[in-house]
């Protein structure tokens, strides 16, 4: 049951009283709990941050961070793709804007709205805005100082794309270098190899940002803000190979205004030399 209100005045005046009347003891049973308290907290091991960011398993199922898009100036979040769209038009030279899910190669106005829904990518309000992407690029080592590249994609719209870079995976929000890793070497390369070791070599990890005009959408300019590590992956092929990708977007149907989302079905990987890969 609870008690009455009092004044400030009484709790004040009884406060007083009790203060004078009485010295509050501690019992010995108190004193008992606390020191085993005390003795657990001094005594817990502390966790080994190093050994966990040298050696990353696959992550049991990636994670999907859903967030409704945040924009600069104050922007109002894209409730559809074709909001999107009609946002894009006025900003874009409009023989750039068409060539999106069309030419070959390239992606569509899904395709980057998805980024903004799921977090991936931000844009500033420019003409012609400015794409934002985190990337986790991992340099896959071999033997010999051999390096693993990805030399071209395949898409689910049956194009083909050049690509010759090392591993690399847009990164989502609140995720870890150290966690994206693990989930682009599940991703890309999971379907060929069964373990899901992954070490990262130590003092690898760099930081760099880099801007050029984007392939995936011509005519918008892209910042990429680079999170490359060097790391060994167990269970690779030695010879050159192919990765087979999960369909991405199976759940949409392209009843959202525009045509269904591109992904990527199949991924071409070879081994060169290091001194052929830009770091």
């Amino acid at each position: 049951m609870s008690r009455p209100p009092q004044s400030i005045n009484n709790v004040q005046s009884n406060t007083k009283s009790n203060f004078y009347l009485t010295k509050p003891t501690a019992s010995l049973p108190d004193i008992f709990l606390t020191a085993i308290s005390l003795f657990f907290l001094f005594a817990s091991p502390k966790p080994n941050h190093t050994l966990l960011s040298m050696f990353l398993p696959f992550p049991p199922n990636p994670r999907r961070f859903l967030k409704i898009p945040t924009m600069s100036h104050s922007m109002t979040p894209f409730a559809t793709p074709q909001a999107l769209s009609d946002w894009l038009k006025p900003r874009l030279p409009s023989e750039s804007l068409a060539s999106w899910g069309v030419k070959p190669g390239t992606k569509n106005v899904h395709n980057l709205w998805l980024e903004l829904s799921e977090g991936e990518t931000s844009l500033v309000d420019s003409s012609p805005p400015l794409r934002t992407v985190n990337v986790v690029t991992v340099r896959i080592l071999g033997k010999d100082n051999l390096i693993l590249v990805e030399s071209r994609q395949e898409l689910s719209d049956g194009s083909v794309r050049d690509r010759f870079r090392p591993l690399s995976e847009k990164m989502k929000p609140h995720e870890t270098p150290g966690e994206a890793v693990a989930r682009a070497v599940k991703e890309e390369l999971g379907s060929i190899i069964d373990s899901g070791v992954v070490r990262i070599v130590p003092g690898s990890y760099q930081k760099k940002p880099e801007e050029r005009n984007s392939v995936s959408y011509p005519g918008l300019p892209a910042r990429y803000v680079l999170h490359s590590v060097d790391a060994w992956v167990e269970g690779l092929p030695e010879e050159d190979f192919c990765t087979e990708e999960k369909e991405e977007y199976e759940h949409f149907d392209g009843n959202m205004g525009l045509e269904k989302p591109v992904s990527v079905s199949k991924h071409y990987w070879e081994w060169v030399s290091s001194d052929s890969v830009c770091s």
